[in-house]
């Protein structure tokens, strides 16, 4: 998936600007505590969409559902909350223990600091010490950033850390009900209307061409504080965008033929997992995942600067 990552270095791709727009002013109480709860009722539902835009991705199979009731925290767990579960357990990520993480080159300082190697994904690259608390490595910090979502969150992270808060990882057809905010079928959390790279930014993703080009005209080149952008109907914020969420599923091409059996044995083979949402790096002309249809296969050691997670509870 081209943005999202795989674990492996990566070739180089040219240095771009790293404007950072001012935190509109999170209170203390969600970046470190629990987020608001958003209950649902639960009952008929349904995953997929009839309008489907990468139909290889499984996504136009439409399957009717019934869910139980539910609810969810109306951000993304943060840096801050998550800091708060390492100070209380003594936790290491899965990107500290291997010894480095997952960064989009153009994120860094020195994107020439680390030699490049031939990837499916060159915009990628696995840095030395890159880690939730160094998002881009040695010499960067989380000290400005403790309101946003935590990245290089791997699978097994995610899941410690809901273990510990007593929530619990999505499926995916939750994270699909939960996201359309009591609307029948939109295409985005918000509604039907494309966002655009110039007047409607309805989401942190990317603008201008990819990736070299992003012309950060929503004010950020990487991840932003939770509830920077317009919650959903339901009070849900960056349910597209900001950063990639594991649900529970594995990836399964929910399509009939050879290269759904192809994906499927793949998936199987690597236990890659269902993420939801997109992130910071989409953009209708690369990686189109924003959508709330959209799907993504990810290794579940794929802890990259994109890969965060948001906990939903039984009620």
């Amino acid at each position: 998936m081209g943005c999202c990552a795989s674990r492996g270095a990566a070739a180089p791709v040219l240095p771009q600007s790293r404007p950072q727009a001012p935190s509109p002013g999170v209170p203390e109480a969600i970046a470190t505590g629990p987020a608001p709860r958003i209950s649902f009722r639960g009952g008929r539902s349904h995953i997929g969409t009839r309008t489907p835009a990468i139909p290889e991705d499984g996504e136009g199979i439409v399957r009717s559902v019934r869910l139980k009731p539910f609810a969810v925290d109306a951000y993304p767990v943060t840096v801050a909350r998550f800091a708060a579960f390492v100070g209380a357990t003594g936790y290491r990520s899965l990107s500290e223990r291997l010894g480095h993480g997952l960064v989009f080159r153009p994120l860094m300082d020195d994107p020439a600091s680390v030699p490049p190697s031939e990837t499916s994904t060159p915009w990628w690259v696995a840095v030395p010490g890159a880690c939730w608390h160094a998002p881009e490595g040695p010499g960067s910090s989380i000290t400005q950033r403790m309101d946003h979502p935590v990245t290089h969150m791997a699978w097994e992270d995610a899941r410690a850390f809901a273990v510990w808060a007593g929530g619990r990882l999505p499926s995916e057809a939750e994270w699909e009900h939960a996201a359309r905010g009591g609307r029948e079928d939109p295409r985005f959390p918000w509604g039907d209307r494309e966002p655009d790279d110039h007047r409607f930014m309805p989401a942190n993703i990317w603008q201008g061409p990819f990736p070299h080009g992003n012309s950060c005209a929503d004010g950020w080149a990487g991840t932003s504080p939770v509830g920077s952008f317009p919650a959903n109907d339901a009070g849900l914020y960056d349910m597209a965008g900001n950063v990639w969420e594991w649900t529970v599923d594995p990836f399964r091409v929910r399509s009939a033929g050879r290269n759904a059996v192809l994906r499927n044995a793949h998936a199987q083979q690597t236990r890659q997992k269902v993420m939801k949402g997109g992130s910071f790096l989409c953009h209708i002309d690369h990686c189109y995942r924003y959508r709330i249809a959209a799907r993504s296969a990810t290794e579940p050691d794929s802890g990259a600067a994109n890969c965060g997670f948001r906990l939903f509870y039984d009620a």
